[in-house]
């Protein structure tokens, strides 16, 4: 069964294991796609599949007559787990002289920083540039999962009725994912009575407001370990122009849609203090990956300026 690392990090607890349960939770905390995102443990370094292309054909036949055979196409695709993680040394002398709690500061520091670093592999990442990290969405995405927003030079203005377009080529979607920017245009729009655009807003599992629209769930995707943002608006676009546009991602969360992947909760382990220097070190990894099981799992609205949506 596919868990959510919130929930994976409540088991942790019940087990005992209590820094590791923190680390977890720290993880899911400082992305809204980790908090949400299933993760299924896998066996091996790597998941193989048949991935849904086409279904088999079907009809109706007169008495005495024979159907026509059909099958449906299934592509086999392998998804390879990857290492993301990294070391943390605290130094003995920050540790005895500003206390024990400095090493749990430094330790959600680090955590925060590969959470928002995964966050980008999961939108941007690409293996044919960086052989280390898993391909993202953006790279995944193509022929009738990427939607263009128009076909203006410099992009077009978001379309309400676009968005509705990406959330219908996702089978059973379950969330969007956005910058802030196109967050504040969406609520914007729904101030306007000659566009509208239904938004509300409700909590997440730690308390904190998130938007809806349509009934989906807005997850943000601000900004990565270097405090870049992870859907700037300096894309391409369609049209051609200064590339200033950005994307907004539809997403259908869930076993057999599009999952994380993993061989192992995230692994935390106290390597004590370093022989080489006078730090106590961490180490924090996870063999980890996304799988899209469905052909219909996510889509992309391309080419969006910043601009007051329209409807």
């Amino acid at each position: 069964m596919a868990l959510t690392l919130v929930e994976a990090s409540k088991q942790a607890a019940n087990n005992g294991a209590q820094l590791r349960s923190a680390i977890i939770e720290l993880y899911a905390r400082s992305s809204d796609i980790l908090m949400v995102l299933p993760f299924e443990t896998i066996q091996g370094n790597a998941l193989k599949y048949n991935r849904e292309e086409t279904l088999p054909g079907v009809g109706f036949r007169g008495v005495n007559e024979a159907y026509t055979e059909s099958t449906g196409i299934l592509n086999p695709v392998v998804e390879p787990l990857v290492i993301a993680g990294g070391d943390l040394d605290v130094d003995k002398f920050i540790l005895d002289t500003m206390g024990a709690d400095q090493r749990a500061v430094q330790e959600a520091m680090k955590v925060k920083a590969l959470a928002l670093r995964w966050t980008l592999a999961f939108l941007k990442g690409d293996s044919a540039a960086v052989s280390k990290e898993f391909d993202g969405l953006q790279v995944r995405l193509t022929g009738t999962q990427l939607i263009d927003a128009g076909s203006s030079a410099g992009g077009d203005a978001l379309s309400l009725a676009k968005l509705d377009q990406v959330i219908d080529a996702v089978q059973s979607p379950t969330h969007l994912v956005m910058n802030k920017t196109m967050r504040r245009r969406l609520s914007a729009a729904a101030r306007v009575t000659t566009v509208g655009g239904f938004i509300t807003w409700d909590k997440d599992e730690f308390g904190r407001g998130i938007a809806r629209y349509a009934d989906l769930p807005i997850l943000i995707a601000d900004e990565d370990n270097t405090g870049s943002q992870i859907l700037p608006f300096t894309e391409a676009d369609l049209g051609g122009g200064a590339d200033v546009c950005t994307s907004i991602y539809c997403v259908s969360f869930g076993e057999g849609m599009l999952t994380g992947i993993q061989s192992s909760e995230v692994q935390v382990r106290d390597l004590g203090e370093m022989q080489s220097k006078p730090v106590l070190r961490t180490r924090v990894e996870w063999y980890c990956g996304i799988a899209a099981f469905h052909g219909k799992c996510a889509a992309r609205l391309r080419g969006i300026k910043d601009a007051e949506v329209v409807v």
